[in-house]
């Protein structure tokens, strides 16, 4: 399947991501208020904002998406990109849309002058870390949260 485009998310598109960001909430068993989501995308189309997102497209659908923010780090002078947020629909699962996705992160990431692409995932999540574990190391940390 050749015809796989990744393409920045355009500011139109808004009836096209809210399927696959409410997928990706659904999939993790999350929720965000309507505010939140609105919030998002018009955050992702800012470019005052470091956060970025880029489309996974087949014969004229968007069938993924990839959200990623650079920050800084204490530990170099350059930044850090976190991979927030990669979903693809289910029937396009397993056809190298969520692999490009990472991918063309890893591209922007070079662009920017990250030294490091990083991302979480829940421990069940066998199918995507199965892509993962060909993509990037695990480094053995553990994270700690508290909701505040």
């Amino acid at each position: 399947m050749t015809d796989l485009r990744i393409r920045p998310l355009r500011p139109d598109e808004r009836a096209a991501w809210e399927p696959l960001w409410q997928g990706y909430l659904r999939f993790y068993g999350a929720s965000v208020d309507p505010a939140v989501s609105d919030t998002t995308f018009a955050r992702l189309h800012d470019p005052a904002e470091p956060m970025h997102a880029l489309v996974a497209e087949r014969a004229g659908e968007v069938i993924g998406l990839v959200h990623y923010i650079f920050h800084r780090s204490t530990w170099t002078t350059g930044p850090y990109c976190y991979l927030q947020d990669l979903f693809t629909l289910e029937t396009a699962r397993g056809q190298g849309a969520g692999r490009a996705l990472i991918e063309a992160v890893y591209a922007a990431a070079r662009e920017a002058g990250a030294s490091r692409v990083y991302w979480l995932t829940q421990e069940g999540n066998a199918t995507a870390r199965a892509l993962y574990d060909r993509l990037a190391d695990r480094p053995g940390f553990i994270q700690y949260r508290k909701i505040l």
